[in-house]
């Protein structure tokens, strides 16, 4: 045991080497053209320890501009928040982030680069103005024209788990903490855009409050931000000058799969429906099991089965998803209407697999949605919770049709043959993919449309088949862009990366796919879209 501690530490100590030595070798290369306005990066929500995926995508563009010659500004935080994202205890509001960790992390990641640091500094007016607020006028608040009570609430939820935000003294001391934050971010932010007039941001998801609020600094002076999330296939990034999060996605109308093209999205679903895939780093099923027999023996009661799938309440997809609904839980309430009235058909409600995930467990969760409403003492309910490894593939082949909130498996459910009913704006509602109504009233017309129709199934039009398979093959494909020529995943944290040994020429447009189309879209305003003749499989 003793020897693989030491060898971990080894193991790692060499894995920081070699990114100080790349570091350094683009610093010594890069020649910065005086004449090109900067590119600003800022990341600070990506972690506080290591080297996630989002914060190795941000460092490897940045040294791909260098070494071409563009000038380039990491905004860095050096004890920059009194709060912040990943650093808050949700149990603690006292307790102060981890910032000598953190500083001493970005330490090593950003070697040899030039950099803005940011530092935290009380604001006596602004905590004047915070003073005696509760839930409710924080999420309106508003200082010198900057809305940092909006700003702040995606990030809060994020970080306390939840939706619903009580009025307790540890909500609103969480909530105050981050507007003074967010306040120092906008600040120092806005300082280095007026110094620098850079022309482009690139930002992570711009959800979190210090990369949201520093997007929004650079769009009131009329600068180009792109934000960054993972792809959706591993050690992929997804750049967009929309919002990372909502997934803005624009397919050519003439765009159509070729034979190619169709057996590598099959080969893909094949693996995917035995759940073999990972986001983020994170692989939700490590296993996937069946319909038993006493499943199969109460389905056969009903007359049709109809799946529920729901999502993780405080995910950074839902400030888009609540268009319809206010929140998924408000839906989950029409759906159980809707469950009442209908007792001939089985309904099986699904969690999502990372609502209850070690470390990031939701603090109002699908689980206690069915506690609370008696959900599981309904006859014609199956609730199937986040840890129970159940085929969801197998469960939606036996469905009439499909409910989804806003779940990428509508997506799927879709390319299965089914009807998909949909309660959130999800990222593949821009496109006709599945049923979306657009009021309470049209959702429930719509569903018991589907649910009186006759047949086993309601099948997916067509049309919508076809979209379904073009827009997947899209986000796979064109718009995820490959990062695994530089990086690995990290050997024992999941979701953790670490360079790949290259030199730093394999960063130069002209010998990677990927840095050609990060210089055209942020430096030229280009299609962040991979050409056919750079997809990889995979």
């Amino acid at each position: 045991m003793m020897f693989q501690r030491w060898q971990r530490k080894a193991d790692e100590a060499l894995a920081w080497a070699r990114l100080r030595q790349m570091a350094q070798r683009v610093a010594r290369e890069a020649r910065p053209d005086p004449a090109q306005r900067p590119v600003v990066f800022f990341n600070t929500s990506t972690r506080i320890w290591g080297l996630s995926q989002n914060a190795a995508f941000q460092l490897l563009a940045a040294w791909s501009l260098r070494l071409q010659g563009v000038p380039v500004v990491q905004f860095l935080c050096q004890r920059g928040m009194s709060r912040c994202i990943l650093g808050a205890d949700p149990d603690d509001p006292a307790k102060a982030p981890p910032c000598d960790a953190c500083v001493r992390h970005s330490g090593r990641i950003y070697t040899a680069m030039p950099v803005r640091p940011f530092t935290f500094h009380p604001h006596a007016g602004l905590d004047a103005a915070l003073e005696g607020l509760g839930v409710e006028a924080l999420q309106a608040f508003t200082y010198e024209g900057v809305p940092l009570g909006a700003l702040v609430l995606p990030g809060l939820r994020w970080r306390l788990r939840c939706h619903t935000l009580h009025d307790d003294e540890i909500t609103r001391t969480f909530y105050r903490e981050f507007i003074r934050s967010a306040w120092q971010v906008a600040q120092d932010f806005g300082a280095l855009l007026d110094e620098t007039q850079p022309q482009t941001v690139v930002v992570f998801n711009g959800q979190f409050f210090p990369e949201a609020t520093a997007r929004w600094a650079a769009q009131q002076r009329g600068i180009r931000v792109l934000t960054h999330e993972v792809g959706l296939r591993p050690l992929t990034a997804y750049f967009t000058e929309g919002e990372a999060t909502a997934y803005p996605i624009a397919i050519p109308d003439d765009f159509d799969l070729t034979p190619a093209q169709n057996a590598r999205l099959d080969a893909y679903l094949s693996r995917r429906f035995q759940g073999e895939f990972t986001m983020a780093g994170i692989r939700f099923w490590p296993e996937m099991r069946g319909l038993d027999e006493g499943f199969l023996r109460k389905a056969a009661g009903f007359r049709q089965i109809v799946p529920v799938f729901t999502n993780v309440i405080f995910d950074t997809s839902q400030p888009h998803a609540n268009v319809v609904f206010p929140h998924m839980f408000a839906w989950l309430d029409a759906v159980l209407e809707i469950i009442r009235a209908h007792p001939e058909t089985l309904f099986v409600i699904r969690a999502h697999p990372d609502e209850q995930r070690p470390g990031k467990a939701a603090r109002e969760s699908v689980r206690d949605w069915v506690q609370r409403r008696g959900v599981a003492d309904l006859p014609n309910v199956v609730f199937v919770d986040s840890q129970e490894f159940l085929n969801s593939y197998d469960l939606i082949r036996r469905a009439k049709f499909v409910m989804v909130y806003n779940s990428t498996i509508g997506l799927e459910a879709v390319l299965l043959g089914k009807a998909v009913l949909c309660g959130g704006k999800a990222r593949f509602t821009q496109y006709p993919i599945v049923f979306f109504p657009q009021t309470l009233e049209a959702y429930r017309e719509q569903a018991e449309t589907f649910l009186r129709a006759a047949g086993d199934e309601v099948p997916a039009p067509p049309e919508f088949r076809r979209n379904a398979r073009r827009f997947l093959y899209y986000q796979l494909y064109k718009v995820s862009l490959p990062f695994d020529a530089f990086l690995q995943e990290h050997p024992w944290q999941r979701g953790y990366v670490r360079l790949k040994p290259f030199a730093p020429e394999a960063l130069l447009p002209e010998n990677s796919a990927t840095m050609r189309v990060l210089r055209a879209g942020i430096l030229e305003g280009g299609a962040l879209v991979l050409p056919d003749d750079a997809e990889e499989g995979g």
